[in-house]
């Protein structure tokens, strides 16, 4: 039994905190991904100095990658258009796209929901600094509709894929973002192979799963 981490935001005094919850995944085929995730953020808001400290400015940050995930496995398009610039870019390195503006991105952070059902995109460890933040995440589904020309059937079966994202913030909302992944996975997971042209296939038999 698997449960997505969803933090409950609330008020306490000048601040709002997201209550930490567990989380554990296990996922697909013969590998077993176990993953333990205990989050805690806490945003200090106004009636401050101007130039925030350091451990805000970080503070800020978690906070801003956490909700971000929580858009991607929501499909959240409002949470998106709140969190970055209208003038934002976000850089896909797996397809080599680079998606300008909010209805870019919002189309790119919301099409797995285009052929996937039960998706969990679970942050682990995050790292941050005064304007910007590095999260690694595991992202899962299960492939309940054709995924245009690269996966033309629905095969029901469950992906798992494991990545990084960068965001880097001006003025509290995300102006750059960047995800790295590894589709190849996705590939083998749906039952697919890869070929290449000197040294045969690698297929599903060849990798365990």
């Amino acid at each position: 039994m698997r449960s997505s981490w969803l933090p409950q935001w609330f008020v306490a005094g000048k601040a709002i905190k997201a209550s930490p919850l567990l989380f554990q995944a296990t996922s697909i085929g013969n590998p077993m991904i176990t993953l333990t995730l205990c989050l805690s953020a806490v945003m200090t808001i106004a009636c401050g100095p101007s130039e925030p400290s350091n451990t805000t400015a970080a503070s800020e940050a978690e906070r801003t990658i956490l909700m971000l995930a929580i858009a991607v496995e929501r499909a959240d398009t409002a949470l998106i258009t709140d969190l970055f610039w209208p003038e934002a870019t976000y850089d896909g390195f797996a397809n080599q796209i680079s998606y300008q503006g909010i209805p870019e991105i919002v189309g790119y952070l919301t099409s797995a929901h285009d052929w996937g059902d039960d998706i969990y995109m679970n942050m682990g460890r995050i790292n941050t600094g005064p304007t910007a933040a590095v999260g690694e995440w595991v992202f899962s589904a299960v492939q309940n509709r054709p995924m245009g020309d690269l996966v033309p059937v629905a095969t029901g079966r469950e992906v798992v894929l494991n990545g990084a994202t960068i965001i880097e913030l001006q003025g509290g909302r995300i102006m750059r973002a960047a995800d790295y992944v590894d589709t190849a996975p996705l590939t083998l997971q749906l039952g697919g192979s890869i070929e290449f042209p000197t040294d045969g296939v690698v297929g599903p038999e060849n990798t365990g799963r």
